[in-house]
């Protein structure tokens, strides 16, 4: 139900355009983008995704929208799909468990539920994956259904028999509300 001025790719997909959006009129939000675990960026100690940076980045606008800062995002979506890398990650602390990291800060941030992925994720498959199920969802399926018939699709060869393997279908998970 969106249009394309909801759209933001390039320069326009930054951190200062994202914090400017009232994200709580959003019902479904996608980024198709990188994600960072903790400490795999110089600096970085905690999961991020990345957006494009700004000219002179500060504090404040530096291109990454960390945990922490997803977790203060005021959110009434009742879909987050993160196509990114490793989007189920950890939150980085000694121990900690999987979903602790952006999963969790979007969770604190009002989402209902969530499509993540447990580890890096090939750019074609991953765009392939996230339109199939969300093309399934807008068809009437539920979220888990539109999933299922999108990890199919792969199973079956829609993208040749090469990607046919867990790798490319098996690391995106649905979490939180099936509907």
């Amino acid at each position: 139900g969106g249009s394309f001025d909801d759209l933001y790719f390039g320069e326009a997909a930054n951190e200062e355009m994202l914090k400017s959006l009232d994200l709580a009129e959003y019902k479904n939000i996608v980024f198709a983008t990188h994600a960072l675990i903790a400490g795999e960026f110089e600096g970085s100690n905690e999961p991020a995704l990345v957006l494009s940076p700004p000219e002179k980045p500060d504090e404040v606008n530096d291109g990454f929208v960390t945990a922490s800062e997803i977790s203060r995002m005021k959110l009434d979506a009742d879909w987050v799909i993160l196509s990114a890398c490793n989007t189920a990650a950890s939150d980085g602390t000694p121990g900690a468990e999987g979903l602790s990291g952006l999963t969790k800060a979007f969770f604190s941030a009002g989402a209902r539920s969530l499509l993540v992925s447990h580890w890096k994720v090939e750019d074609e498959s991953a765009a392939f994956l996230t339109t199939q199920t969300m093309k399934g969802y807008s068809n009437g399926l539920s979220k888990a259904e539109a999933l299922r018939g999108a990890q199919l699709k792969m199973m079956n060869g829609a993208l040749g028999k090469e990607k046919t393997s867990p790798f490319y279908w098996a690391p995106f998970s649905l979490v939180g509300g099936l509907n």
